[in-house]
């Protein structure tokens, strides 16, 4: 059977069960002209559908929107009748890493435009030293220098009576502040975000770069390696949702440019509030451990890799089976 057919078969219980699923109250309870049965029966319906437009490799658009189908059914069922934490658990736990294969093109496209130019960029600054002042002012690169000075007490902070949990405060506004900037830059055609993500990875390139030549390298690199994992990929992450923004408005397709980004602003805002997660981790890991001068920078090195395993681990199997 052609996809045409398909939808000609299934359009009319499709649209059904969005009908249903708009007269959802509280997040779970359907209205009283619903019949509990015939709802069940419309998801188990839409899910096997989803089923079949994957196997039979059918247009993104189409299992975007059984896709869709299916997992708000799957909420007014299980998810949201649980409550908040069992939400909260089964989007950490399958939900996130989820979304973000299903969304991997944009994820891989912000992916590029962020580690082309960090690497770029670190290189760059090794050749040619004066490169960094290009995207950054000479008192930004001062203080830079005496936060990873090797004679400090503690690293990645210029005043060293600044206690570990204000730190953390401060990592966490400050790296969810970029990750949000990405992200709602989206909504200018995707532009702001482009702009924002090459920024982003132009200005780590440099700091890098430039560190690593004055011969800070020793200092700096065991900071990075703890909180890096999950720092560095939630902001490509952002920069993935806020892709989809972008896309969203400049291709439509069949719906207005509001009603599709009403409808793909619900997938971004997953990945931004999964990556939003990853930050507050990354900037504990950065304020309790990446700082400390007591640990030796090998044990730093041996964690900073077990977290990229954990995390790309993460999404790449998380929430395979719950799929399945």
């Amino acid at each position: 059977m052609n996809q045409s057919s398909f939808e000609r078969l299934g359009e009319e219980r499709w649209r059904a069960f969005e009908e249903s699923l708009a007269s959802v109250r509280y997040g779970y309870k359907l209205a009283e002209d619903v019949d509990p049965d015939v709802f069940v029966e419309g998801y188990q319906l839409v899910a096997r559908d989803l089923s079949v437009a994957q196997a039979r490799g059918y247009s993104r658009a189409l299992i975007e929107r059984l896709n869709r189908l299916s997992r708000a059914g799957h909420n007014v069922l299980y998810v949201r009748r649980a409550g908040f934490l069992a939400s909260l658990l089964a989007f950490v736990f399958g939900g996130f890493a989820r979304r973000v294969r299903l969304e991997a093109r944009y994820v891989a496209v912000a992916g590029l435009l962020f580690a082309v130019p960090l690497f770029g960029m670190a290189i760059a600054v090794n050749v040619n030293p004066e490169l960094v002042y290009s995207v950054m002012s000479p008192a930004d690169v001062s203080s830079m220098e005496s936060m990873y000075d090797p004679a400090n007490e503690r690293f990645g902070r210029e005043r060293q009576s600044d206690a570990d949990l204000y730190m953390f405060g401060f990592y966490i506004m400050n790296n969810v502040g970029i990750s949000f900037q990405v992200f709602a830059t989206g909504l200018a055609f995707g532009i702001g975000a482009i702009g924002y993500i090459v920024y982003n990875g132009l200005v780590i390139g440099a700091v890098a770069g430039h560190l690593i030549h004055v011969g800070f390298a020793s200092t700096f690199l065991p900071f990075v390696s703890g909180h890096g994992s999950f720092e560095l990929t939630a902001i490509v992450l952002a920069g993935g949702a806020g892709l989809i923004l972008g896309h969203a408005l400049i291709a439509p397709g069949e719906y207005s440019r509001g009603e599709a980004l009403k409808r793909r602003g619900r997938d971004a805002i997953e990945i931004i509030f999964g990556s939003t997660l990853m930050l507050f981790i990354a900037a504990f890991v950065e304020a309790f451990w990446s700082s400390s001068t007591v640990l030796p920078s090998m044990v730093k090195y041996v964690v900073g890799a077990g977290l990229w395993v954990l995390v790309i681990s993460y999404l790449v199997l998380s929430g395979r089976n719950r799929a399945a």
